[in-house]
Order: structure tokens, then C-alpha cells, then sequence
């Protein structure tokens, strides 16, 4: 399916929502058989351009033109009837359905072999009996990706799709957009992943506040041209972690704070710490965490899934006060029940679960934060929020009492004035404390959650799933200088990320969740961690041999 036209041509966008101005006389051009990067931070206007090309939104102004002819959707329908598939960073799955059931409700013709078809030619297998509410984020989104492809369409939107992939899951979407590719259509591809662009993408246009700021093909833009497009400073000025995890620097090892591409001010990893106890630093510096004073524990807990498999099977851990610990895996490991038993949303089997030596086994969600247990689960929309309230209503859940008057009244002015901090502070793009939390970009929802759960008093344990999953890369360098800082004042951390160049940059230890199970510990500051990790990944245990020992990532490891 080769054409001369254009496969979509943008000319002069807009679009506000109130007095924000997502797209300010935007200009695009996608290419046929090309996948064509759209890149820019959280807020710049991605999301938004992604919407109006899938008629969910209606433009203000501008013009669009789809392989030559003009087009104008004022609704989804319209898109799809013109070839769009959309994959939207949010999902569109009935939860309480199957996979296949979910699949059935696009009513097309011969699904069963569409189906064998994406199977075959993308390798994107799925259970279909499966039911989504059991499935991890993970595959969810690899559900979204086969439903867009059931379509066979000649325009494939993604937008930051592989936030919430595993690096074999990623591989295999970038290696099935140069196919899309290869066969004449087109992609327009939302990342913020730079290895990516350089992977997949043929052109990129840049983004930012709204305004195209640069682009063209990626032949002529290396990523340290397309870095100071996107945030307004030159790559250099990103610290190696950082760079490692959006896909800027090399898979190397981060190099330690104090020498050269170590960000200035960074806090050391274990051994430069101060000790720490439950009233916080006892120093200016950062020395080895006090291994006898644990902020966060877990004892053999066990917890199984809806369909009787194990997910967590005999697990402990220990994270002390002003450590940071890491887990890292591929998703689909226990990773995400072990999340929902943080926040109070799954009960375990068996085990217990302590902060700061108080037993939270049985607590609810509102117990446990007012207890000091801060979580930021991985899916920010349905599980870290509530979309339907404003800004202001999602940072102070559970604090509302703050707020009250006369016991009964919320002040509303107070509220937002407060709100209106926290937005600065943490560089939230919003049209106000005001504003509906679905009215965000997904970054900066996540922002909010982030922002809620740091702010919780006290803080004795932050644990955070995918903690800059869709964050643009200022906002990374931002999330992980206020985790740093909480590890400063004392609070534990637990970092659960897909990324292992961010859990390296970051954490003092790393386990590896496997079949339920946590093996390691590895330390991030020894020559061959990522190798280390790699194997444990596979399920070796910590000496490298044949996974029959879990880790001794509690206890001994002390």
C-alpha cells in the first residue's frame, strides 16, 4: 500500500481548554510508509494532538488532511472509518470481560483469524480466556496494541505505549511499527524515550508548550540535538542516571557521585549515607542506612491470584530507614500483587506486612497512609486517582480534615491556594487546582500522585511502582531528586521499575522478582550488576547458579 500523498498532513492546529493553550498553531507532517516520533514533555501537547487526529477532541482551528483528502472527525467512529487505529496511553478494555470478549465487541469479521494473523506476524500472543482485571498493566497494554492491529489500518497512534512494557515487550512493538511501516502505511509513535526514536522512528517533530519547536528527519537529529528541542537545555546537562534511562547514554553502569557526569549534589549510595533512624538523618551527609532500624517489612508473604496460581510465594524484605531499595523483573512476576498489597487493595495468603515495627497485615488503605506508608501504584488513573475530581480533591485525599470548617465546610479557597503550591513545586501542568484530574496529560497525573503520597506526615516508607513511567525527562530528573531527598530525611523507599538503568542510578540494593519470588540482593555499585540482574532476571540466584535459592533479601541480607 504505497501513495505519493502524505499519510496525514496537520496544518495550523489549536486547541484550549480554558485558559490553556494545548496546541498553538501546530504543523505535522507523517509520511507513508514511515514511522514518524512526536516527542516533548508532559503538558507540551501530545497527548492532545493524538486526540484530535483520533476525533475524540474537536480542534479549535487548523486543518487535516489523511493520504491526500481532507479530513474532519468529529468522533471516534470517524477516525476508524477512515483507517486510524488509536492506542491511547489510558486504557479502553472492559476490566470485568475477557481478552477475548473485549475483542468481540469490535464486531469484526473473521476475528478468530485476525487474531492468528497478529499472533503470527507480530508475535503478540494472549490468553483469551483471560479475564483484564487479573492481567498486569503490562499485558493490558499489549491487548490494546492487538486491538488496534485487528483493524489492519493504514494509520497506527500510538501514544507512550511502551511506558508500561518490559524490554522484550518493547522490542517486539518497535520491531512491529517498522513492519506497519514497511508495508506503506504509517505510525505516529508518542515516546519520550530517545533509544527509541533512534530504534523506530524515520522523522520526529518536537513539541513544546504547545508549539512545534523543531524536527525533521532522525538521520540529521541525534538525540543531543532533539534533547535541548524538548526541554530548552542542552543534553549535558543531564546527570549519566538520568540520561541511562530515557535512552540517552549507554547501557553502562552510572557513575558515582563526586565524579564527572554525576549530577552536582547528588546523594551518594549506601556507604557516603548518614545513618538513619525513625526521627530522620542524624547528619549533613549520607552514610550506610542503620541496617537495625527497618521502616518497611515483609514476612513470608504469600498471595495468590483470582485464578488460584501463585503470584508472591514465601517473600520477605526489608527496607531500612534512608535506604532505597529496587525491584526489578520483567512485569508479570509478582511485581504488581505485591504493589496492591502495599496499598491495602489485596490481602496476603499468608505473612505479615510492618511499618516501623506496627503491624499493618490486616489495615485498610486510609490506615496505612495514616500510618506513614506512602504508594504510587502503577496505574496512576485507576488505581492513583479519581479522575472525575479536581486537581485539588486528588492531592489531598485522605487530608481533606485540613481543610474543614466548622467541621462541616470545605474551604475551598484554602484548598486551593494550598493546591496551587504544590502545582508550582512539582512543575504540574494544569488549568488550575480546579481542574478535572482527567484534563491532564498522564505524566502529570502522575506528578500528582507522587506529589500526594511525598506529602504524607509523617512519611515513614514511599513505596512506588513505575514511579516516572510517561514522564518526560526533566520531570525523571525531578522525581528522582525528590526520592533521593526523601531517602535523605530519613524516610525507606521501595522503587519497583521496568527500568534498570533508573533502579542503578538510584538504589543502594536490588532484588529481582521471579516467579514470586524476590532473588538477590545485588549491589548497584559492583562492576557486573547489570549482568548480575540479568541472570536473576532468568531466575539464577544470587551466586549466579540454578535458581533453587530465593534471595536473602531480608534477614541474612542485614
Amino acid at each position: 500500500m504505497t501513495t505519493s500523498a502524505p499519510a496525514l498532513e496537520i496544518t495550523g492546529l489549536t486547541k484550549s481548554f480554558g485558559t490553556m493553550r494545548a496546541l498553538d498553531g501546530v504543523d505535522l507532517l507523517v509520511r507513508s510508509g514511515t514511522v514518524h516520533c512526536v516527542l516533548g514533555e508532559n503538558g507540551a501537547g501530545k497527548s492532545t494532538l493524538c486526540h484530535v487526529v483520533g476525533g475524540s477532541l474537536v480542534p479549535d482551528g487548523g486543518s487535516l488532511r489523511l493520504y491526500g483528502a481532507p479530513y474532519a472527525p468529529r468522533r471516534p467512529a470517524d477516525a476508524l472509518a477512515a483507517g486510524i487505529a488509536m492506542v491511547h496511553q489510558h486504557f479502553s478494555l472492559v476490566p470485568t470481560l475477557t481478552v477475548g470478549e473485549n475483542m468481540r465487541l469490535l464486531r469484526l469479521r473473521d476475528l478468530p483469524g485476525r487474531v492468528a494473523r497478529v499472533r503470527e506476524e507480530y508475535g503478540l500472543a494472549l490468553d483469551l480466556d483471560a479475564r483484564v482485571a487479573d492481567l498486569p498493566v503490562g499485558v493490558r497494554q499489549r491487548v490494546e496494541i492487538v486491538k488496534a492491529l485487528l483493524r489492519e489500518p493504514r494509520l497506527l497512534v500510538l501514544d507512550e505505549p511502551t511506558g508500561v512494557l518490559g524490554p522484550a515487550e518493547t522490542d517486539a512493538l518497535l520491531e512491529t511499527c517498522r513492519r506497519i511501516a514497511g508495508s506503506g502505511r504509517a505510525v505516529v509513535l508518542v515516546t519520550h524515550k530517545l533509544g527509541e526514536v533512534a530504534r523506530a522512528g524515520d522523522e520526529a517533530t518536537v513539541l513544546r508548550a504547545g508549539r512545534v519547536s523543531g524536527g525533521g528527519p532522525l538521520s540529521g537529529l541525534p538525540p543531543e540535538r532533539l534533547v535541548p528541542l524538548m526541554i530548552g537545555r542542552p543534553a549535558g546537562s543531564l546527570d549519566a542516571g538520568l540520561a541511562g534511562t530515557i535512552g540517552l547514554a549507554s547501557e553502562g553502569e552510572p557513575p558515582e557521585p563526586g565524579t564527572p557526569g554525576a549530577p552536582p549534589g547528588t546523594p551518594g549510595r549506601a556507604e557516603e549515607r548518614t545513618a538513619h533512624g525513625p526521627a530522620g538523618p542524624t547528619g549533613s551527609g549520607r552514610a550506610a542506612p542503620d541496617r537495625t532500624a527497618v521502616a518497611l517489612r515483609l514476612r513470608d508473604v504469600g498471595v495468590r491470584r483470582a485464578d488460584g496460581t501463585s503470584a508472591l510465594d514465601g517473600v520477605s524484605l526489608d527496607v531500612g530507614f534512608g535506604e532505597i531499595v529496587g525491584i526489578a523483573g520483567v512485569e508479570g512476576n509478582g511485581q504488581s500483587e505485591l504493589m496492591a498489597l502495599l496499598g491495602g487493595s489485596a490481602a496476603p495468603g499468608t505473612g505479615r506486612v510492618e511499618l516501623d515495627g506496627r503491624d499493618l497485615t490486616g489495615a485498610g488503605p486510609r490506615e496505612r497512609s495514616r500510618a506513614g506508608l506512602g504508594v504510587v501504584p502503577e496505574d496512576r488513573l485507576h488505581e492513583g486517582c479519581v479522575p472525575q475530581l479536581r486537581v485539588s480533591d486528588n492531592l489531598f485525599l485522605g487530608r481533606l480534615d485540613r481543610f474543614r470548617r466548622y467541621g462541616v465546610f470545605l474551604d475551598r479557597r484554602a484548598m486551593g491556594r494550598a493546591a496551587d503550591e504544590v502545582l508550582t513545586g512539582h512543575g504540574i501542568r494544569a488549568d488550575g487546582p480546579g481542574a478535572l484530574m482527567s484534563s491532564l496529560s498522564g505524566g502529570n497525573q502522575q506528578k500528582v500522585v507522587l506529589a500526594r503520597e511525598l506529602a504524607l506526615d509523617p512519611l515513614v516508607c514511599l513505596a512506588a511502582a513505575q514511579p516516572t513511567r510517561g514522564l518526560d525527562i526533566g520531570a525523571v530528573g525531578a522525581v528522582h531528586a525528590r526520592i533521593r531527598a526523601a531517602a535523605a530525611a530519613g524516610t525507606g523507599v521501595l522503587v519497583v521499575s521496568s527500568e534498570l538503568s533508573e533502579l542503578l542510578a538510584l538504589c543502594d540494593r536490588i532484588v529481582v522478582a521471579y516467579r514470586g519470588k524476590l532473588l538477590g540482593p545485588v549491589d548497584p555499585a559492583e562492576p557486573d550488576a547489570r549482568d548480575r540482574i540479568g541472570a536473576l532476571m532468568l531466575g539464577a540466584d544470587a551466586s549466579g547458579s540454578d535458581g533453587r535459592n530465593t534471595a536473602r533479601a531480608a534477614g541474612a541480607a542485614r
